[in-house]
């Protein structure tokens, strides 16, 4: 009865999680145009995961997995029977595929193994141990292709489930959950999430009990989490808030009507790219003065990876801002001296020379 109360109560004064505010880029989040800056990439189709198995990076694009040759060349390595949506690497260098319609799939010495169950809306993987994998399902109500749907009806039905891959056995860890779209592994075996819906990343134990958020009010929706080599990580953040998509989350009837009647690509709902047609929602003068893009536009769409220390605290960050083109970041992951991203948006996978934030490898 007190949370209802507070709910009312925060609705009616718009504070809370009724508030429509945006938490502003600044600090180790502050715009640069790094990625935009990086050199020219790997031309692909809507890339959208990324991994590096025995030094070598792998990418998804559609149906085919790639994998990157010594001339920087994507080749293909393995097609999938549908749509690949999650890769992950055991180990031992086993390299797991989510594909829709298709399951998943284990690729061993160009041999592949379907799963012994079917899986549909698979968000991202990570393998806890060599036997066990982890699987996020981003919604059971609706597709992946339909993730902008999924949040403007406030969907909550994600899981994460746990796979053994020597006998196909699953026992679902977690469930009600706002779009699990990222996942990876703690050092004591616990299991942090990125719920895109709720803009935070969550702490599970092994046995898929919440102990906690470990990062809130992200500014963007988060995607893929990796690790990094000095013991931290790196997130994707896929997508843009904005107080106008804000506002629209917070009216049922509005959402309700402008999904019924406006074509999909033209809905006040984040975006992995923007600025193709005049028909997209924008804010006039907001965008443009005097025939010039502002560099504070307003954004759909946005290319964001952000670095995070082993406690999850931000340390820098990569931007590709109205402007840009490589948007949609999907996934990140760090081989050697380089930072390796899936720009979905963008249709390319890029390469960014890192150093140390001090300066420093």
């Amino acid at each position: 009865m007190i949370g209802a109360l507070r709910d009312w109560a925060d609705r009616f004064v718009g504070r809370g999680t009724a508030a429509v505010t945006v938490p502003p880029l600044d600090g180790a989040l502050k715009p640069n145009n790094r990625l935009d800056e990086a050199p020219r990439g790997i031309q692909a189709d809507q890339p959208d995961d990324i991994i590096v198995a025995n030094g070598t990076i792998f990418y998804s694009a559609a149906s085919r997995l790639f994998q990157v040759d010594e001339n920087g060349i994507g080749v293909v390595a393995f097609e999938a029977t549908g749509t690949i949506t999650a890769l992950a690497v055991s180990p031992a260098g086993l390299i797991a595929i989510a594909s829709e319609p298709g399951g998943i799939s284990f690729v061993d010495g160009g041999v592949a193994t379907v799963g012994q169950q079917a899986w549909t809306c698979v968000t991202a993987m990570a393998f806890a141990n060599d036997r066990t994998l982890l699987v996020c399902i981003g919604s059971t109500r609706n597709t992946i292709g339909d993730w902008q749907r999924d949040l403007l009806n406030a969907g909550k039905s994600g899981e994460i489930w746990t796979l053994d891959i020597s006998t196909g056995a699953a026992e679902r860890l977690a469930r009600d959950l706002a779009f699990p779209n990222g996942i990876v592994v703690e050092a004591d075996g616990n299991i942090v999430i990125s719920e895109s819906w709720r803009k935070h990343l969550m702490r599970l134990s092994p046995a898929g009990k919440r102990v906690g958020q470990v990062m809130e009010d992200l500014p963007g929706y988060p995607a893929r989490i990796s690790r990094n080599s000095r013991g931290g990580y790196w997130l994707s953040l896929f997508a843009p808030r904005s107080q106008l998509i804000e506002f629209v989350l917070r009216e049922p009837g509005y959402r309700k009507a402008m999904m019924a009647e406006v074509a999909p690509e033209f809905w006040i709902a984040p975006a992995l790219r923007s600025g193709a047609s005049f028909n997209e929602p924008m804010q006039g003068g907001a965008l443009k003065q005097m025939g010039i893009l502002k560099p504070w536009a307003p954004t759909r769409s946005y290319g964001l990876v952000v670095e995070l220390t082993p406690d999850f605290e931000p340390v820098r960050s990569f931007h590709s801002r109205a402007g840009g083109r490589r948007h949609g970041i999907m996934a990140a992951v760090e081989n050697g001296n380089h930072l390796w991203l899936a720009s979905k948006g963008g249709n390319e996978v890029v390469a960014i020379e890192l150093t140390h934030p001090g300066g420093l490898r």
